[in-house]
């Protein structure tokens, strides 16, 4: 058997769901089974993700902060960029107040966030900052009923926690993009017209491979598709185990990060094979890992590379979507492509 055809048939059997965690590989050994992926809630027979309706001019939107709270310069401006689309634009009620590193106390940010996706009028849901405070409210927030009225979410960074919750509970499509705290030193033009695009339009969302990105070099060829799910990794490594980590078998898993360094990363995925979390994924799709520091020989690509190469699937990196310059949104929760030959990611609409 040719080395191609043996990956080929290890990706099959991955996906089957067939090749036991301890098995060896070219180049490493895969995952541990010390413990299970946490299983999904059951799927009803024939139900599928709840996609919202694409935002028009004249709806209302709410900006929330289940994190850290605004700067009002920086919210101003992604009011603005809101308001340019004809989108009628309320702020939390708690969204400004300081409470430690928190908007405001627990009960006040999960007031907020509960008022967003429970009053009929509100159409859509952007988070106005990330930084840290979302997972010590996201487990009371129960978001089952809004497979019956889904609404845009849009939020990135620690609202990963909360984007997990709304697949794990609703299977809501949501939206990985830009936080309204608005930088257009990193957010510029593109950034703009891409979150525009992913939740106004029902077109497909293409991302295309970008070489200046440090998690570019990495690249398992290969094609590969399911639902595209993840977040920032370090929100992803912290939450496994609880209701919001989603089951990644035959999923296509997305992650970016800022501020670890190499052998933080390592750790990460490391943390993630040795629990089985990635056990049956259909491909990997690496967004923006902004600012990691190494040593020669143990960088950033040399970590991907060697976490991610030996699992038997197609792996993309190089994707503008994350915490670093230019970065653009894409939905999260539907079907996706990575060809990692050709460099895209390709999503179907997150809305309807």
């Amino acid at each position: 058997m040719t080395d191609q055809q043996s990956a080929v048939t290890r990706r099959r059997l991955l996906r089957a769901g067939t090749v036991a965690a301890g098995g060896i590989l070219a180049g490493g050994v895969t995952g541990g089974t010390a413990l299970a992926a946490p299983a999904s809630p059951p799927t009803p027979a024939g139900r599928l993700v709840a996609k919202p309706p694409a935002l028009r001019p004249g709806d209302r939107v709410r900006i929330v902060a289940p994190a850290r709270p605004a700067d009002p310069a920086l919210l101003a401006r992604g009011v603005e960029i809101l308001e340019s689309w004809g989108l009628t634009v309320e702020i939390g009620a708690h969204v400004y107040d300081q409470h430690g590193f928190f908007a405001g106390t627990d009960a006040d940010r999960l007031a907020d966030l509960r008022a967003a996706f429970t009053d009929p009028g509100v159409r859509g849901v952007f988070a106005c900052r990330g930084g840290y405070g979302t997972q010590r409210i996201v487990d009371r927030f129960n978001p089952s009923g809004l497979g019956r009225d889904p609404r845009v979410f849009v939020g990135f960074s620690d609202l990963t926690a909360l984007h997990g919750r709304l697949w794990r509970t609703a299977r809501l499509a949501t939206f990985y993009g830009p936080v309204m705290n608005w930088n257009d030193a990193r957010t510029g033009p593109a950034s703009i017209e891409s979150l525009r695009r992913a939740v106004m339009t029902t077109d497909p969302v293409t991302i295309t491979r970008n070489p200046a990105e440090p998690s570019a070099a990495v690249m398992v060829p290969g094609r590969a598709t399911g639902v595209l799910l993840g977040g920032t990794l370090t929100m992803l490594t912290t939450s496994f185990g609880a209701p919001d980590f989603p089951r990644l078998s035959g999923a296509i898993l997305l992650f970016e990060d800022v501020d670890e360094a190499a052998y933080s990363v390592d750790r990460m995925l490391t943390q993630l094979r040795r629990v089985g979390a990635l056990e049956g994924i259909a491909g990997v799709a690496v967004g923006q890992i902004t600012n990691s520091s190494g040593i020669p020989g143990y960088d950033l690509a040399t970590v991907l590379s060697d976490r991610l190469g030996d699992l038997g699937v197609p792996v993309l990196g190089g994707l503008p979507l994350g915490h670093g310059p230019g970065q653009l949104t894409v939905p999260l929760g539907v079907e996706a492509t990575i060809d990692a030959e050709a460099g895209t990611l390709v999503t179907a609409p997150g809305v309807r």
